[in-house]
């Protein structure tokens, strides 16, 4: 039906029905995942009472929020925790992690990464890039770091040295801009187990960016004490405007309160204006909505594997986030990829994406996201660093049908390139 409507040619035709029922068997396990996780929001909103009074916003300090207060208490149960902060003042993942590090960490203690290097845009606020603009370094916080192994498994006995001596045990669950695998649940829990036997008052933090609702369960049961991610990924379902949210231990949940605020007026103070009903729909939603970008994540691994390129995570493999990355080979094929979903975008598709310089990153960044919000990971969007091995990030997806025709599109791109 594609090429009703869109200049399909007919090999990408037929690589579309061969893709599709390959890949049938991945989507009814997504399905079933997803509707898991449906009926467990649907129990918590019906278990926290939420009514027509907590979609209404309020204005200056906010005391009294019925529902700011009313979202935190549904979103903890929800991921199973203690207590959350789900916030639109959150103003990105970047400002959530740097909140929740900034949250519990003391001049003096130790932020060990268990992970290898975080995500680019951490750089900054954790000061490995010598950069002088109020990070943790200059607050006496230390940093250490380990490298995956090989094959994206942990150094656990690396890790147990290093967190014998540590505050946090830091662990980015997606990949960013680095050629390894999404951590699983599993692996994470080894993290975890493995640092806590070392020292049992380490805090474990999950980086939970792009995770969300990939699985029934959240990192929290596999021994994380916080996790931390953006409301325009997974769990804002594509609806809500901006924030994060923060989960947890109760006690940690309220030092990164007053982190968020200021100390001694923690959670009580910020209003919500008039964003209450859209960060509950999305809230709501936001499961149906990841399994949709689940399956353009399976999708597109599929085509461009039958095209010729190296996927990870292949169309077959568990998935651990909404990335897939496509390792173009070529600065040509990541512009062209980029371009392609830009062009079949509902917003902004007459753009034409180039490289540009982008702040928190040492490489030009090409980006697609012709989206609602602006900056949406849940909905299609492709984004790389023009800078050796050339892959390029796909994630999101809202509908899975467009979607899919953005993924077809931006692949016909490519095998004409190859083809000239």
């Amino acid at each position: 039906m594609i090429e009703k409507f869109f200049d399909i040619k007919q090999e990408m035709v037929k690589l579309d029905e061969e893709v599709m029922e390959i890949c049938k068997p991945y989507f009814d396990k997504i399905d079933e995942i997803s509707e898991y996780n449906q009926l467990k929001v649907l129990k918590a909103f019906i278990d926290n009472g939420i009514s027509a009074q907590h979609l209404v916003g309020t204005t200056g300090y906010g005391y009294g929020d019925k529902g700011r207060d009313g979202l935190d208490k549904l979103f903890a149960d929800i991921v199973g925790a203690e207590d959350a902060l789900c916030r639109h003042s959150f103003m990105s993942g970047t400002h959530t992690l740097t909140v929740a590090l900034f949250g519990v960490l003391r001049a003096g203690d130790t932020m060990f990464c268990a992970t290898g290097t975080p995500y680019d845009t951490l750089h900054g606020v954790i000061g490995i890039d010598g950069s002088k603009c109020g990070n943790l370094m200059e607050y006496g916080i230390k940093y250490d770091q380990c490298d995956l192994l090989i094959n994206s498994e942990p150094d656990l006995k690396t890790i147990f040295e290093k967190c014998k001596t540590a505050k946090v045990c830091y662990i980015q669950r997606s990949r960013g801009y680095a050629k390894r695998k999404a951590l699983s649940l599993e692996t994470i829990k080894s993290i975890a187990d493995t640092a806590k036997k070392a020292n049992p008052n380490i805090i474990v933090m999950v980086d939970n960016c792009y995770g969300e609702y990939t699985h029934k369960e959240e990192a929290l049961k596999y021994g994380a004490d916080l996790i931390m991610g953006s409301l325009i990924k997974n769990p804002g379902g594509g609806i809500a405007p901006t924030g994060g949210y923060i989960a947890g231990r109760k006690d940690l949940v309220e030092l990164c309160a007053n982190r968020l605020t200021a100390p001694g007026t923690g959670r009580e103070l910020g209003c919500s204006l008039d964003v209450m009903r859209e960060m509950y729909l999305g809230v709501y939603f936001a499961p149906m909505i990841t399994a949709n970008a689940l399956k353009t994540s399976v999708y597109a691994s599929c085509v461009y594997e039958k095209l010729g390129f190296e996927t990870e995570p292949r169309y077959m493999e568990d998935r651990n986030d909404i990335i897939t990355s496509i390792s173009a080979k070529t600065p040509e094929n990541v512009i062209a990829i980029c371009q392609a979903i830009q062009t079949a975008s509902p917003i902004d598709s007459y753009a034409l994406p180039e490289p540009s310089e982008m702040p928190g990153y040492d490489s030009k960044i090409i980006m697609a996201a012709g989206a609602f919000t602006m900056g949406s990971s849940i909905e299609l969007s492709c984004d790389a660093p023009l800078r050796e091995p050339y892959i390029a990030y796909m994630q999101g997806g809202t509908s899975f049908t467009a979607s899919r025709a953005a993924v077809l599109m931006s692949a016909q791109k490519v095998y004409e390139n190859m083809n000239k």
